[in-house]
Order: C-alpha cells, then structure tokens, then sequence
C-alpha cells in the first residue's frame, strides 16, 4: 500500500457509514478507518488520474497467481456482478478504493489475504 489513499468526499462518506452499519469483517474495518485517517478528500472534478473511484475500470493482478481481472465500479444500487459491475462497498472495491496505478495492497478477503497490484484504471462520467 502507497501513501495515503485519494477519496471523494461522497466515498469517502459512503465508507463511513458502510462501517457504521458494521458490514465489514475486524480486520477489514481496522484497515478501511486507519486509511480514513489519512485520506485525502477532494472533489471529484480534482481526482487525480489513475485513482480507482466509482465509476471506473480496474485491471488488477493477483501477486501470487498472476491472475489479472476487470473490474467496473458502480454505485452500491448499480452493482451486477453478472454484468461485471461491482460496487465500490463490495469487498474488492472497498480493498482497492482510493489506490492509484501501481499500488499494491494486501487485503483479507473472506476466502483468505491477497496481494493485488492496480494495473490500469479508466475512468467513466
């Protein structure tokens, strides 16, 4: 994980009050309340490029199997994962929000910790 992570003002109150209903795990929410301490909020007009956000395109690949995937991020009530569209309070966007190209992040997923690494992110208003 880079420095402090890059959040608009409306994820980053999303993720707020995701873990004021208690819809992460321990770990999860440790992670997720020291990243807010140090997040840098703006507006989404001044996200800089290659911020993973809502409404974007993630390539990421898996550290340990090489695995790349896509992901669309979507507002929680546009998420169809059939379609491909996650929201970004699922467990993968909530792992990779407000991480740039190049990063790599440990996270515990429910299936067990994971190294990702953010290829490419393309953004969509």
């Amino acid at each position: 994980m880079s420095e402090n992570i890059v959040l608009t003002t409306g994820v980053y109150d999303l993720i707020k009050d995701h873990l004021r209903r208690k819809r992460t795990s321990q770990q999860e929410e440790q992670i997720l309340l020291d990243q807010l301490k140090g997040a840098k909020q703006v507006l989404r007009k001044e996200l800089p490029e290659g911020i993973v956000t809502v409404n974007c395109e993630v390539r990421v690949k898996n550290i340990s199997t090489n695995e790349e995937q896509k992901y669309l991020f979507v507002q929680t009530n546009r998420e169809k994962i059939k379609k491909g569209k996650y929201s970004i309070l699922s467990p993968i966007g909530l792992a990779i929000v407000g991480n740039k190209v190049g990063d790599i992040i440990n996270w515990p997923f429910e299936d067990g910790d994971k190294k990702i690494e953010i290829l490419g992110v393309e953004r969509y208003n």
